[in-house]
C-alpha cells in the first residue's frame, strides 16, 4: 500500500505566511502570540516536513528561498480555504432575503446551478426571483424593487454602478431548413422596441446590435415579431417564421447558429452585467448571493462556455 504523504498544519504555514510577508520572526511571533523561539520551531517543523529551507536571515530582513517564495502563493490558497470552511461551520447561519431580476434566457441557461450553490449554502436566506426583459428589470431596480439583477450591457442607468460578470459573441439564430436568411427583406423576431425615447437605457441593445449590422451591409430587415422575452423570439425562429440573436445558450432543437456562411452580417461582442441597489449594499444575504453570480459566470466562462460549430 502506498503510504500517504505527510500532512501539512495549518498554523505552521500560517506563521510561515507571516513571516514571509512581515520580513521578520519577531513580528509574526507577536501577531500570533508567541516567543519569537517558539515561532523559530514551527518554522523548522514545516522546513522538515518538506525537505527544503523556505526562509533566510538577511541584513535586509527575513527572505524566502526560491522553495520559499513557491509556498507562499500556495500556503496563501490553502489558508484561504482552510477559513473559508471553518468559517462556513462555526458562523451563524445567514437569513433574510434577496430580490433578483434577470432576463428569462440569463435564468434558464446560467443561473440554476448558482442559484443551487447558493440555496446549499445558505438554506435559510429566501431568494425572489423576478424574470423580465432588460428594460423593464431597469424600472423595477430604480424603483428600489430589486436588490440585485442582471441585464445586458448598454442597458444599464446612467451613473449606476455596473459589474460586468460576461462578455461574449452575439450571434444569428434560426431554423436551419426554411433558408430565412435569403429572404428580402429578412424577417426578424428580436425584442419590443424602446417606447421611452428619452431613456436610452430601454432600447434592447441586442435589437439595436442586429439592425445595425444589417444598416451597414446594406441588407433590408423587417421585424415581423415584437417579443418582451427571449423564448418568443425563439419560439417564432422555431416555427421558420424569423430569424433572431441570442449570446451562447443551449439552443432548443430545431435552432441552430447562422453566420457569415448565410450571408448575415457579423455581429458584435455583447456583455451581461450585475447590477446592484444601493439599498442592498452591505447587507449580508445580497452580498453572498453577488459573490455566487459573480463567481458563477467566472467559473462558467473558465470551463468554456462556447458556441456550437
Amino acid at each position: 500500500m502506498t503510504p500517504l504523504p505527510p500532512a501539512l498544519d495549518p498554523d505552521l504555514l500560517r506563521v510561515f505566511v507571516l513571516i514571509a510577508e512581515g520580513r521578520s520572526f519577531t513580528r509574526a511571533a507577536d501577531r500570533v502570540g508567541r516567543t519569537q523561539s517558539a515561532v523559530s520551531m514551527q518554522i523548522r517543523r514545516l522546513e522538515q516536513t518538506l525537505g527544503q529551507p523556505l526562509l533566510l536571515r538577511t541584513p535586509k530582513g527575513v527572505q524566502t528561498t526560491p522553495q520559499g517564495a513557491w509556498l507562499l502563493d500556495r500556503a496563501r490558497d490553502l489558508l484561504a480555504l482552510n477559513d473559508e470552511i471553518v468559517g462556513n461551520f462555526r458562523a451563524p447561519p445567514m437569513v433574510g432575503s434577496v430580490r433578483l431580476g434577470t432576463p428569462d434566457d440569463y435564468a434558464l441557461n446560467w443561473l440554476p446551478d448558482i442559484l443551487a450553490r447558493f440555496a446549499e449554502a445558505h438554506p435559510a436566506v429566501e431568494l425572489d426571483v423576478t424574470c423580465l426583459n432588460s428594460d423593464e428589470l431597469v424600472l423595477h431596480f430604480q424603483q428600489g424593487r430589486l436588490d440585485l439583477t442582471l441585464v445586458s450591457e448598454g442597458q444599464e442607468p446612467p451613473g449606476v454602478p455596473a459589474e460586468r460578470i460576461w462578455r461574449g459573441p452575439l450571434r444569428w439564430v434560426g431554423s436551419p431548413t426554411h433558408g430565412l436568411h435569403r429572404r428580402d427583406p429578412l424577417p426578424l423576431a428580436l425584442s419590443r422596441p424602446n417606447l421611452h425615447p428619452t431613456r436610452p437605457e430601454f432600447a434592447c441593445a441586442w435589437r439595436e446590435a442586429a439592425l445595425a449590422a444589417l444598416r451597414a451591409s446594406a441588407r433590408p430587415a423587417r421585424v415581423t415579431y415584437n417579443s418582451a422575452t427571449q423564448t418568443g423570439c425563439f419560439t417564432v425562429a422555431l416555427a421558420g417564421l424569423a430569424l433572431t440573436v441570442s449570446t451562447p445558450t443551449t439552443l432548443p432543437q430545431g435552432l441552430a447558429w447562422l453566420g457569415e456562411a448565410e450571408g448575415l452580417p457579423p455581429l458584435p461582442d455583447m456583455g451581461i452585467l450585475l447590477l446592484r441597489h444601493e439599498s442592498g449594499l452591505g447587507v449580508p444575504a445580497v452580498d453572498a448571493l453577488a459573490s455566487h453570480i459573480t463567481e458563477g459566470f467566472r467559473r462558467a466562462s473558465e470551463a468554456g462556455i462556447a458556441l456550437a460549430a
